[in-house]
């Protein structure tokens, strides 16, 4: 399969909203609108659908941003790191989650298939790794609140240190791609922009 047959892999299967899928297949077809951002992603699949709808969610969401990404990266190896073709692969999962064709392009935020597409890109271990220890530091150090405000600054803080740190430049720009598109959805979310709040964890 050529870069467009994966790009199109993954633009349609991150098209797939499994919380809604999920939702129905539970009885809680309004999850998503009782839900206060409208998101149809894994946290509200958790406090809306309960814990087997959230776990499911998780699973599919990882996968159909693990799945095309791995594959490919199969298909080019570690070698052919630096092709354009990455980059467009790496964002498309998230792409079709924000924009998908089967739900009019109202979708969610992609946090969840954003780690799958970092975990398809194994054995590249490290843009995965600087995502997670961002969530994290922002969670559990310096934690900022609502969540709104700590993905937004996860995701930039991970896109820096990722053009400073990695050599894969076409894996940044892959990123870079995923982190707009993140940010377009945050700005379109139907969320109450609550007042940025920070704690440090050694104040407490």
């Amino acid at each position: 399969m050529g870069t467009a047959g994966y790009v199109l892999w993954g633009y349609l299967s991150g098209s797939i909203l499994y919380a809604r899928l999920f939702s129905k297949l539970f009885g809680k077809e309004n999850m998503v609108e009782q839900s206060k951002d409208k998101n149809p992603g894994t946290a509200n699949a958790f406090l809306y659908g309960g814990f087997w709808c959230g776990i499911l969610t998780l699973i599919c969401d990882l996968l159909k941003g693990f799945l095309p990404v791995f594959f490919f990266m199969k298909q080019i190896g570690i070698d052919s790191i630096g092709s354009l073709s990455l980059a467009l692969c790496l964002a498309a999962p998230v792409i079709g989650h924000a924009f998908p064709v089967f739900y009019r392009f109202r979708g969610g935020k992609g946090i969840a298939v954003t780690f799958g597409c970092l975990l398809g890109l194994y054995p590249l271990w490290s843009p995965f790794a600087i995502l997670v220890e961002f969530f994290l530091f922002f969670s559990c150090v310096v934690r900022i609140s609502p969540h709104y405000y700590r993905t937004l600054l996860g995701y930039v803080c991970t896109l820096c240190c990722m053009a400073f740190r990695l050599e894969q430049s076409m894996v940044t720009l892959g990123f870079a791609i995923i982190t707009g598109v993140l940010c377009i959805r945050m700005f379109l979310s139907e969320e109450e922009k609550e007042r940025l709040k920070v704690n440090l964890l050694w104040m407490h």
